[in-house]
């Protein structure tokens, strides 16, 4: 019974984790290089120039990776370690979870979570009447009534009793599945059959509530539980920038390939003609000008191999570190009230973060506090209204608590309630009524109605439901229809959930009659729903109306203003709901999602056209579903599983190859989260699975929009910035040697000791700096301008065009830096007589040219420059002279005279006033173009984040005088709209909802032409 979640142990960490790092084509790249560079013949590089870095970077992000399933580990331990009571050799014995099989008798107490799927079979409360707690499985907090058999009720009490029943007893079921609305199943008890129902069942993730002691038989353990099947498997997720990386990488590998291949044939021809022949380049090996060439091309696979250095993914792992420490850190998305920070739970997408197209959130305990107040009411007629009633009772849903806590302050206080009675405090009175029937409510009937016996023998129907079907069933002569529905247009422009109540007298003789054909009805063998639904139909007729009240179900702060912003910001959002449509839709206005001005679209689809393509297997009714959907504005799905919110996910990323995110609050939301590009975890008062299974957790929705819009943003912007950049200045440094080859004879000869610190000293500190802090536009202009986000979302940032332009402007560079001081030394003469015309002084003006030209570069495509920024670009510059003129000193050379051979090359060189002149010249002709083309297109094309630049002091100013003038979260008084009231989804511990075919409702806004 044991819960695993974490990916690894100990035998699997180090295969397992080598195989996930090496689908990564760079790091196979690397790996095949070092491979090279430990053969001597074909080495041009030290192996430890690549042997030490790729450790570095398997090793950190190893150990990243078993940090995270630490925590897993962790958490699975903590939940297989909890404590229940066995019955286990006629008595109670405790256990770890770890060790509950299936037809063990457990004992299970107040505020106990449910171990496995449990067959209820007797509790402390009278008629084994248990209430659970299902927020780990819906986000739900209110309670739901489970009751067991009446036969086990009677007679599995005891200890004793229950011993007996566990080795007598035989149960068949349904196969283990991932619907938590249903369960089907018969007892084989002592010779008699009994059937078994959802409402017999506590699930796995149930907490037990306001009963002492309850006994179950575990019918499904670890992963054949419910939960279990619905928490989907845990997916390695990568970015999109990924996946484009891992392309260019291999566009780039063809490149080297080429490059080297057409160098290694110049080296083959040139020792033929000219290296073969001159007797002070022999070199003591006997091989001919083929077998050089092909020793040469693997010589230049090494030497070429910084137009992908290893730094680069050092880098990116780095960054993507200190994006998620910001995250973590971002005051702004600190919930004071329950103390909880936002928190980056992974560091390999946050650049993703920038680029989500589509949303899909749960409805409860996501966009809502699932805390419903009684507001108003309208009796016979008149309106009445109340500033009290929040929910603070345990209830079958949060309306009904609203409705039974604003009774009570009126007067009339619910005191208790069996199987059969009712007892109710009205007005310092106590009465008891006796329950008859129950006609519960299901998504088709849209009510639910109580036949009760009064004290003084009365028999009185009491019915509640939507207006449409309350109205249909009302008599002739029933009073107040005008007033009521004119009331109920007033409490739906508020977006209140709107209820009707109406009544019935019934003769003992009418009652007795219709009891009759319902216990006929409760029986059937065939089609028991629908014969329940016909004999209800009977009695709820010539109904006389009472009124209507209307609840508000709040919503969390900032949630219209949140939806709002992301719409503007081009994101669709879906909304993915097992409540029935009326509610769904109401929610829809409440937070904006809906308005007035849009047009509502109705589409019904099965679970089949989700899950199997539709009739017989075709998959044009998914594509169908996902173009239909995705042409409006908003969406709304009701009545979905947990297993149908990951499908819809997964048609969307499969048809509309779109970037997603899914956000939610419960259990029944983990595998949508898992199924997501990016899934967010709400951490509130529903438990911790969402969580646990999520990328980022934070309190409330409404820090949805800082994480996209400013950190998700910003992080995508700076990757894209940061790899532009990188690519640009290893094409710029690596095609100098290129470049050099034509004049060296093809000889694969490079000093290994500038390659080695290009990247970890001369250049990496700006960019690097670049990557973790630049923003073109502060935070609160990034959430007043949505439409800042639009790059991302489209890719346009970082794409093969802006990766070929990087290679461009590398060879453009790497040419102006290498045949400008070539002619510059062709014909010179130094100020004392002397023509510095080596090759090492060649280098050093080279290498200078080119540090000045990169990290000038880089200062001009930083947008916020910091103290840091100015002294990373000062500090490189500095780092490279200090270091040159180290290895070129006298004193390094007495040291290691065999390695430091040049001395005072540089500081002869760089003595020169015409070589000087010679960097200026190189630096401002490599420069200048770029600086005329971003002016050209910031003044010609300029883009939304040109325009807020430009007017930044503006829109400041602008912000603080809208801080002054809060605006309301939504308008009131639109078009008139039925808010519906939520019934409690889960079946009562009388005939439970009868659900039928489960089905999915799709509510949509496509623009401003749509049908019903």
């Amino acid at each position: 019974h044991s819960y695993l979640t974490y990916k690894y142990n100990a035998l699997t960490f180090l295969p397992l984790n080598l195989f996930e790092q090496l689908k990564r084509a760079a790091n196979c790249y690397f790996l095949a290089l070092l491979i090279l560079q430990v053969i001597p013949d074909i080495s041009t590089l030290p192996w430890y120039t690549t042997l030490i870095p790729l450790v570095v970077v398997l090793g950190i992000t190893a150990i990243k990776d078993l940090v995270d399933d630490l925590a897993r580990h962790r958490m699975d331990k903590e939940i297989n370690n909890r404590k229940c009571d066995v019955l286990s050799g006629g008595s109670f014995q405790e256990s770890k979870w770890r060790h509950i099989q299936v037809g063990d008798v457990i004992r299970l107490r107040k505020n106990d979570f449910v171990p496995a799927d449990v067959l209820l079979l007797s509790s402390s409360n009278p008629n084994s009447l248990c209430y659970v707690e299902t927020a780990e499985l819906d986000g739900e907090t209110n309670l739901k009534f489970k009751m067991g058999l009446r036969v086990t009720d009677e007679r599995l009490q005891e200890e004793r009793q229950l011993a007996e029943f566990d080795g007598e007893t035989l149960i068949e079921c349904e196969e283990p599945n991932n619907r938590l609305d249903k369960f089907t199943g018969t007892m084989l008890w002592k010779g008699e059959r009994y059937p078994l129902e959802l409402d017999n069942m506590l699930l796995r993730g149930c907490k037990v509530r306001n009963t002492e002691v309850c006994h179950g038989l575990v019918i499904f353990a670890g992963a054949d539980t419910k939960i279990m099947r619905n928490g989907g498997k845990t997916r390695f997720k990568r970015t999109k920038i990924d996946e484009l990386m891992n392309y260019m990488v291999y566009t780039i590998f063809l490149l080297l390939i080429l490059i080297s291949a057409g160098l290694a044939i110049g080296h083959s021809y040139w020792y033929d003609d000219i290296g073969s022949k001159a007797w002070y380049l022999y070199d003591g090996k006997n091989q001919d000008a083929s077998l050089r060439g092909f020793l040469s091309f693997w010589g230049y696979i090494i030497i070429l191999n910084t137009m992908v250095p290893i730094s680069l993914y050092v880098s990116v792992e780095v960054i993507r570190l200190g994006q998620s420490k910001f995250i973590n850190w971002d005051l702004q998305m600190y919930f004071a009230e329950k103390d909880t920070p936002a928190k980056a739970r992974t560091t390999t997408l946050n650049e993703q973060l920038g680029q989500i197209q589509y949303i899909f959130s749960d409805k409860t305990g996501t966009l809502t506090q699932n805390v419903m107040q009684f507001k108003k009411c309208t009796i016979a007629g008149r309106c009445f209204w109340s500033d009290h009633g929040e929910f603070h009772r345990s209830a079958a849903s949060p309306d009904e608590g609203a409705l039974v806590t604003a009774a009570r302050n009126f007067g009339y206080v619910f005191l208790s309630r069996t199987q059969d009675t009712i007892s109710i405090r009205e007005m310092e009175q106590e009465n008891t009524y006796e329950m008859l029937a129950l006609l519960d409510f299901n998504s088709d009937r849209k009510r639910m109605s109580i036949i009760l016996r009064f004290p003084d023998g009365r028999i009185r129907l009491y019915c509640k439901g939507a207006d449409t079907v309350i109205y249909e069933r009302l008599s002739p002569n029933s009073r107040y229809k005008e007033s009521t529905q004119t009331a109920l247009d007033v409490f739906a422009n508020e977006t209140l959930r709107t209820l009707c109540l109406c009544y019935k007298d019934i003769s003992t003789d009418e009652y007795e009659a219709w009891s009759r054909r319902h216990k006929e009805a409760q029986v059937a063998l065939v089609d028991r729903d629908g014969a329940l639904d016909r004999v209800y139909e009977q009695i709820e007729n010539n109904l006389l109306l009472i009124g209507a009240t209307a609840i508000e179900d709040k919503l969390q702060d900032g949630v219209p203003e949140t939806i709002a912003k992301l719409a503007k910001a081009d994101i669709k959002i879906w909304v993915l709901t097992g409540d029935k449509k009326e509610t769904a839709e109401n929610i829809g206005y409440s937070c904006s999602l809906l308005t007035d001005d849009m047009h509502i679209h109705y589409e019904l689809w099965t679970h089949t056209h989700l899950e199997r393509g539709g009739a017989y297997g075709a998959v044009l009714p998914q594509i169908d579903f996902v173009d239909m959907a995705c042409e409006c504005e908003a969406v709304i799905c009701c009545r979905v599983t947990p297993k149908q919110k990951a499908n819809v996910v997964s048609l969307v990323k499969k048809y509309k190859k779109a970037v997603t995110l899914s956000i939610g609050d419960g259990a029944n939301d983990v595998n949508m989260i898992k199924t997501a590009d990016i899934g967010v975890g709400i951490s509130g008062q529903e438990g911790m699975q969402a969580v646990m299974s999520s990328d980022y957790a934070f309190a409330q929705f409404r820090y949805l929009q800082r994480l996209l819009l400013v950190h998700g943003r910003w992080s995508y912007i700076r990757m894209c910035k940061f790899l532009r950049f990188f690519f640009f200045k290893n094409f710029a440094f690596t095609l100098v040697h290129f470049w050099y080859s034509f004049f060296n004879g093809y000889s694969s000869q490079v000093s290994d000791m500038f390659i080695t610190l290009y990247n970890l000293c001369y250049s990496s500190l700006p960019i690097l700096l670049v990557g973790l802090l630049d923003q073109d536009v502060n935070d609160r202009l990034s959430l007043k301008f949505p439409k800042l986000y639009l790059p991302g979302q489209q890719g346009l940032l970082f794409n093969y065009k802006n990766f070929f332009i990087s290679l461009f402007h590398g060879i453009f560079v790497s040419l102006i830096i290498f045949f400008i001081p070539y002619g510059a030394f062709l014909q010179t003469m130094g100020q004392d007589g002397e023509a510095p015309s080596d090759y090492q002084s060649f280098a050093v003006v080279t290498a200078s040219s080119l540090i000045f030209v990169v990290n000038l570069q880089i200062s001009l495509d930083t947008s916020y420059w910091t103290f840091v920024s100015c002294f990373a670009v000062l500090g490189s510059i500095a780092i490279y002279f200090g270091i040159m003129f180290d290895i070129h000193s006298a004193g390094i050379h007495v040291l290691l005279p065999s390695v430091f051979t040049f001395t005072g090359a540089a500081s002869n060189a760089l003595r020169q006033p015409y070589l000087w002149l010679t960097i200026i010249l190189t630096v401002g002709v490599s420069l200048l173009p770029v600086i005329c083309i971003q002016f050209l297109h910031k003044t010609i094309y300029p883009s939304v984040g040109d325009k807020v630049q430009r007017n930044r002091k503006k829109y400041e100013m602008e912000l603080e005088q809208d801080e002054k003038k809060k605006p309301s979260a939504f308008q009131r008084g639109g078009r008139s709209r039925r808010s519906a009231y939520a019934f409690s989804h889960s079946r009562g511990y009388a005939d439970l909802i009868a659900s039928g075919r489960k089905r999915l409702a799709i509510s949509g806004v496509r623009g401003h032409t749509a049908s019903v």
